[in-house]
This record gives C-alpha cells, structure tokens and sequence, in this order.
C-alpha cells in the first residue's frame, strides 16, 4: 500500500535537508513524498531558488507564511497545516532542522485525530497504532544548552513530540537519551546536509562564481551572519561591521546578506560602511549552488550559521562561529570549526590563517549517504 508522506521546508536549510530524501522516496514504489512549503522564508532568493537547484518541483501546498513574530508565524502554521492535515492524512509527517515551522508542525500533527483511518508502524520489537500520522524529526538531538536561542525551543520541542529521531552524531543520541526518550525511537543515521552537497558537487564545482567578484581560489573569506544575537543589537552589530572592515585589509571578503541582516544594517546605516570598503563585496543572498561555489573556494568562513559549520567541517575549511555555543559540537571535535567572539575573532584567523588547519578524518556516516539510511529506516518502520 502506498504511504504519503508530508516533508516539511521553511527556510533555505530545510530545502537541503529535503532534497536528497525527496528524491530517494520518489524512486521508491511503495512512497508518496509531498512537498509542503510554509514560507517562513518569503524572498524568492531564500526559497524559490533553492527548489529549483536541489531538482525539487514545486511544492505539492504552500501555506504562504511570511514574516512576524515567533507566535505569529507558529500559530498561522498550526492553523494552516491542520486543514490540510484533515484533508489529506498523510502516513507518516517529516520535519527538519530547528525553525520555527519544525515545531509547529510537530504539535499540529501529533494532536490531531484522524476520524476513520489509524496509521501502525514498528520500532525495534514494539508495534504502535496511530490514530494520527508517524512524525519523524530529521537531524534531531542537537542541543546548545541555551535556552534563549529560539531554535534550542523548538528543537526541545520537537524531539519530545516526534515519534521517530533521527539524529546526525552520536551526541545526538547522547542527548536525547539523557532526556529520558526511549532508545527504540533514536536512529542514528547520519548527516542529511551532506547528501545535498554530494548530490550537486558537478554542478558546484563547474560554476565560477568566485571568479565573478575577481576573487582567486582559496584567496578571500566567506561571511554569514543572521542570529538576533549578532545582528539585533545595534552596538554588537556595529562592532561587527567595523571588525569586517579591518579583515578585509588584509584579506578580501565576500557577504551575502540574509535579508533580515540587510534591514538591520540599513537601519543602523551601516550599509554605507561596508560598500565604502574596497575588500568587501556585498551580495544578494545566493542560490545554493553559487553560495557552495563561493564555500569551495574560499580560505576561511565567518558565520553563525549551523549548516555551514557543518560544511566547512566536511570541506576541511577553517570556519570561525560567532556564537558562544554550538548545537553541532562535533564540528569542533573532529572537524574545523572555532567557537569566537568579537574580541578574539582577529586573532583567532590570524592563528589558524599562519599555522593551518590540521588534517582530520572523516565524521562517521557524513558521506552523503544519509536518504538512503533513512529511507530503509522507514521502510522498517512501516514493515515493508
């Protein structure tokens, strides 16, 4: 019997993450993938773009969420997501990654009852009847300790309420376990982002995106910045700016702007600064091929960007985070990245940029393999 089986995006990782599993369940006869687009993300350069990259058709709903605040945009997902939840019953319900719409969608369909169909899956040895679909969380069991990020809540939110946790690290596992949730719904299955990566290297690698700015391979360094905690604080974000200016001396940088970065530094007339300074180039936010293009080529990146710590980490990239914790320790254990702050962040590149990166190893299951496992994982799970 073909199961139909909702695969949640909101924001440019969501796509990523959606991508390589959409086309795995596709090729599956027994699967019935659909594609729903909340729109947390509404600039066509930070959604509409990554489908058409990542192969992805348009989605199968798209529930025309905008901007707003964190309650405004989990509630008007809520309310949306359950009319079609009703309509349509799908089997199981995917969600990935950390916003907003993650756990909203979570909630919205681990409350509600379908009136004439249940849904039965298996864990290990345990079987379970639902009158609801099977949620399963993709990436799950990440953890920053820092409750004032919104994404640790919905994050903590999530994995409380799924019925499956599909978890990148065995941090993740850790974590999860020591939340008390039960080891038959824990599968460890490795790192979705790295399947995207993967599956669109040629087409990364043909681009020359770099060579567009007058950039040379390896020869400038990529920014990413967006998190309240760097951009919302007029000071912090000044502070920035002006530590940009004073890279960029010696080395060129390349910005693409997250739109809500954009508004923050117009409002604060920053703007001006950055485009008065000869090694930096400000950028429109990038499709995913050009911006991992510019990843690729770059000697060092500047973010407070999970997926990109996780990517640099794949690369061997030095990659220095802004942020006082990470939710993906892993990439500092066995991969490339530094935790900074805005005082130390200088000497930090000017250390690594003199001495090097040293070479590690590969993290266990980031090969971009991951569809595949999980694929099996629900192939299990529905006894087929």
């Amino acid at each position: 019997m073909t199961k139909t089986i909702h695969l949640i995006a909101a924001a440019r990782p969501n796509f990523m993450k959606i991508a390589p599993l959409y086309h795995a369940l596709k090729s599956e006869a027994w699967a019935n993938p659909k594609i729903i687009h909340t729109g947390q993300h509404y600039d066509i350069n930070m959604s509409d773009v990554f489908f058409q990259d990542l192969g992805l058709p348009e989605p199968d709903l798209h529930l025309g969420i905008g901007g707003g605040s964190h309650a405004e945009q989990a509630g008007q997902v809520m309310i949306a997501y359950e009319k079609n939840l009703l309509e349509t019953q799908p089997d199981m319900v995917i969600v990935v990654g950390d916003v907003n719409a993650t756990m909203a969608c979570t909630i919205t369909a681990a409350k509600i009852s379908y009136p004439e169909k249940s849904v039965g899956y298996q864990l290990s040895a345990m079987s379970h009847e639902l009158n609801r679909p099977i949620v399963a969380h993709l990436e799950a069991g990440l953890r920053s300790f820092d409750r004032t990020m919104p994404e640790e809540i919905n994050r903590l939110v999530t994995d409380s309420l799924a019925d499956i946790l599909w978890t990148p690290s065995p941090d993740g596992d850790e974590h999860l376990l020591r939340e008390g949730v039960p080891k038959e719904k824990i599968q460890r299955v490795g790192n979705i982002m790295i399947d995207s990566l993967e599956m669109l290297r040629s087409r990364i690698e043909s681009l020359d995106t770099y060579q567009e700015y007058g950039l040379s391979d390896k020869g400038y360094g990529l920014v990413t910045l967006h998190r309240p905690s760097n951009v919302d604080t007029p000071e912090t974000l000044k502070s920035l700016c002006n530590l940009l200016v004073k890279i960029s001396a010696a080395t060129p940088i390349v910005f693409p702007a997250h739109p809500r970065t954009k508004n923050r530094l117009e409002s604060q007339n920053l703007m001006q600064l950055l485009e008065n300074q000869p090694g930096i180039i400000l950028l429109e936010p990038q499709s995913y091929a050009r911006f991992m293009n510019l990843t690729f080529h770059c000697k060092m990146a500047v973010t407070d960007s999970g997926g990109m710590q996780e990517e640099t980490s794949y690369l061997g990239i030095p990659c220095f985070t802004l942020r006082p914790n990470t939710e993906r320790p892993v990439t500092i254990t066995q991969g490339t990245n530094r935790l900074c702050t805005i005082e130390n962040l200088e000497a930090e590149i000017e250390q690594v940029l003199n001495n090097g990166t040293p070479t590690r190893p590969p993290i266990d299951l980031w090969d971009g393999k991951t569809a595949g496992r999980v694929v099996k994982s629900i192939k299990s799970c529905f006894k087929i």
